[in-house]
């Protein structure tokens, strides 16, 4: 793998949209939060741009990737807001220039396209964090997920237990490896295309929002009837919000995860606070982890050095 270096005081960031467009005003709002972190904040010439459900075209959006990759003065990009759109010019990205040119990647949500893109194409750890317009610029944005930054000035070891939330789990044991995956959603759509999710021998992470626990189940199904979930080394169950059906009749979220992970062989937790939520606990994607049901913990390496 390659590890991004960490950020110092007066570094700069980048923030370009490469999905759904952002809000202006939502992102100066957050601004100051990396300004108050001691960072200069440089957005992307097309950062505000409109093109029907994307934040300007493929080649607009693309653009601004590439100028931040190229640029010596930005140290990190972090990205604007998800939505839709990332995995558009996913094939036009120069992975050569981002191997040449390893910095902090951080988003989360569709931005899982372009964190499995670039994982498998260049070795790159990125980042799995909230971002300005959709996290960072809402009134209810908490002191524990601002902390989260902390990791990306100092190579750190971040260790998640029952002392941030109630974890479950479903199936028992303990094992090690690097930890990928993200928002389910967005990690089914590779599936068939050249960056499909690559899970074997992996701990694999999913997370969504807005999905009713068929869509859930039938996603799940898929990864198992592809044989992708038999290839995993343990699973880390994020936040899944707003999952409440609307059918008449329906199991639960949580029967769902029961129903595919309470005899599937590996260790499988639930109630991690990652994904659409406060807190939101930010990790390296692409670092190595261990994953233990025994302590109920997920120790994961340092993403920067």
């Amino acid at each position: 793998m390659i590890f991004p270096n960490r950020l110092c005081k007066g570094d700069t960031i980048g923030v370009m949209a490469p999905a759904g467009p952002a809000d202006l005003e939502d992102i100066k709002k957050a601004i100051p939060f990396f300004e108050n972190l001691g960072l200069c904040v440089q957005l992307g010439q097309h950062v505000d741009n409109v093109y029907g459900y994307l934040a300007g075209t493929d080649q607009e959006r693309l653009e601004d990737f590439h100028d931040m990759v190229a640029n010596p003065n930005i140290k990190a990009i972090i990205f604007a807001r998800g939505g839709y759109g990332t995995a558009r010019f996913v094939p036009s990205v120069n992975y050569e220039l981002v191997r040449c040119n390893p910095k902090i990647l951080w988003g989360y949500s569709d931005i899982t396209y372009l964190h499995t893109a670039i994982r498998q194409q260049t070795g790159l750890v990125t980042f799995h964090g909230p971002m300005l317009a959709s996290d960072i610029a809402k009134p209810h944005f908490d002191y524990f997920s601002g902390s989260m930054f902390k990791q990306l000035f100092q190579p750190t070891c971040l260790i998640y237990s029952e002392y941030i939330s109630p974890l479950y789990v479903h199936d028992a044991g303990e094992t090690e490896g690097q930890l990928v995956g993200g928002n389910l959603s967005v990690l089914l759509s590779t599936m068939g295309t050249p960056y499909e999710i690559d899970m074997k021998d992996k701990i694999l992470l999913i997370e969504d929002i807005g999905e009713e626990p068929y869509r859930v189940d039938s996603m799940l199904n898929q990864l198992k009837m592809s044989g992708k979930l038999r290839e995993a080394r343990g699973i880390v169950i994020g936040d899944f919000a707003n999952t409440e059906s609307k059918l008449k009749h329906s199991f639960t979220i949580e029967e769902v995860f029961n129903d595919y992970f309470s005899n599937i062989g590996i260790p499988v937790i639930s109630g991690f606070k990652i994904g659409h939520c406060f807190p939101h606990f930010s990790i390296p994607l692409g670092a190595y982890a261990k994953l233990s049901t025994y302590n109920k913990q997920l120790i994961i390496e340092p993403g920067v050095r």
